[in-house]
């Protein structure tokens, strides 16, 4: 696949490192050279210095040839420009990040009149992010499928809780039947157990099940059932205006604290029913003064990780149920374990995940929407996928129990016409199914490829 990405940035640089370790033949434009320089030294990449809303800069970068073309500078208006240049110059798929609130409100008409493919808005995704994970306060992270019907949670097994030393058989046989725990990670192994499996304290455990069960499963952890139903949010910037957006119309109590004295404003002038803080979010005396504990939840939203890292910490540590965490560099995690933080928000891993997915459905499909999903979790190392099974897959009418999955592959679910298939060994995957894997497999592109191809060598 030849991909052509303009901007150099959070998202460019992700994308740069994650495509071109995929296989695909990646060219950055940047005007910056430095910036492009120091890409280029960790990526296998072609770079052009230049202005990717400039037509001699797109030709030279090969964008009549491309399959895929994907601007993500940090302004609106070149990422539309450079995406409606390099379409009428005959670039296959057009991607364009568009942050700017003005514009949310008009992306279908923009992209239908532009013939931009895809238009996405970070901030937006990453609203949507916590919301999701707001409506499952106890989990650490959360991810949706097949249209919300089902969820995969992320929870950490503490101390005292009857998981720790249980057999996975045992969790189905006496608990839970419809629960699947699909990927254990202690420490930094990662494994995709089988029922004799045995879970200890301190295992982040993914499970995945409908709401209902999912409910019921958080009640027998002793966590409560209650819902948040106040969010303190520090940081006003453009997720906030967002996120404010969706918690309104569930009829959340919120307050907001931002420390520029014009953007707090604004948002005031914005959203009358939301108290607005002209302040500190790391202020201790002024969140005491707000009645900072009394909220059920904290979202952390400040442009600075260290200063999100420390209101968490607090937050959880005065008894604040749920706390959200902003955290663009990644790598803070990796250096050191902190106590206290539960969802973690990384905006540019969002968008580069959703990126991703396209790349990989086109490459497989030539633009067909064969993967609805996908989500990377564990470092990477763990992705879920929902695939739309065709017509020519070569998965289809063969028993489960009959097909020799590769190692650490999963199938948790079969959606067919709407309903939820927990499959067994005798179910058979279908033209027009929507499957669910979970597996440590990487580069997956198209579902026949969760199976070892010297199977198909045999008469089936």
């Amino acid at each position: 696949m030849k991909i052509i990405i303009v901007g150099a940035g959070k998202i460019g640089e992700l994308l740069c490192r994650d495509l071109s370790t995929e296989g695909n033949d990646i060219t950055l434009i940047e005007q910056n050279s430095k910036i492009l320089d120091r890409v280029l030294s960790v990526s296998d990449i072609m770079g052009i210095v230049g202005n990717g809303a400039n037509r001699e800069v797109l030709s030279d970068a090969g964008v009549s040839n491309s399959d895929i073309f994907i601007a993500v500078t940090t302004n609106d208006e070149i990422n539309i420009i450079s995406s409606v240049m390099a379409k009428k110059m005959g670039a296959k798929y057009t991607i364009a990040r568009v942050r700017n609130p003005e514009y949310s409100e008009q992306m279908q008409f923009m992209k239908e009149s532009l013939g931009i493919d895809i238009m996405l808005n970070p901030e937006a995704e990453a609203a949507d992010f916590i919301r999701k994970n707001l409506e499952y306060p106890n989990a650490l992270n959360v991810d949706s499928f097949a249209k919300n019907k089902v969820n995969l949670v992320e929870i950490l097994i503490e101390e005292n809780s009857y998981l720790n030393n249980l057999k996975l058989m045992d969790f189905k046989r006496k608990y839970f039947r419809n629960i699947l725990v699909c990927i254990v990670q202690r420490g930094n192994e990662i494994y995709v157990p089988t029922g004799n499996f045995i879970l200890k304290t301190n295992d982040r455990i993914y499970v995945t099940g409908e709401a209902i069960d999912l409910r019921d499963f958080y009640k027998s952890l002793g966590h409560s059932d209650e819902e948040i139903k106040s969010v303190f949010i520090v940081g006003g910037g453009r997720i906030t205006h967002y996120l404010v957006d969706i918690l309104l119309k569930k009829k959340m109590d919120l307050k907001i604290v931002e420390l520029k004295k014009e953007r707090a404003k604004e948002l005031s002038e914005t959203f009358e029913n939301v108290e607005i803080i002209n302040g500190n979010g790391i202020d201790m005396d002024l969140l005491e003064e707000e009645n900072f504990s009394s909220y059920d939840a904290c979202v952390s939203l400040t442009g600075i990780d260290e200063e999100n890292i420390i209101i968490s910490m607090f937050a959880d540590k005065i008894g604040i149920k749920k706390t959200i965490t902003k955290i663009n560099r990644t790598s803070l995690l990796n250096v050191l374990d902190f106590v206290g933080l539960q969802s973690i928000l990384t905006p540019k891993k969002i968008i580069a995940d959703y990126i991703v997915k396209i790349v990989r459905s086109f490459a497989s499909s030539q633009g067909e929407n064969n993967i609805q999903n996908l989500y990377r979790f564990a470092d990477n190392r763990v992705e879920a996928i929902e695939f739309l099974v065709g017509e020519s897959n070569r998965i289809i009418g063969t028993p489960l129990k009959d097909l020799h999955f590769k190692e650490n592959v999963l199938v948790p679910y079969i959606i067919r016409k709407g309903k939820l298939i927990m499959p067994n060994g005798f179910d058979i995957i279908q033209p027009n199914d929507t499957v669910i894997i979970i597996t440590t497999q990487q580069y997956l592109d198209d579902i026949d490829q969760i199976i070892n191809f010297d199977f198909f060598n045999k008469e089936i």
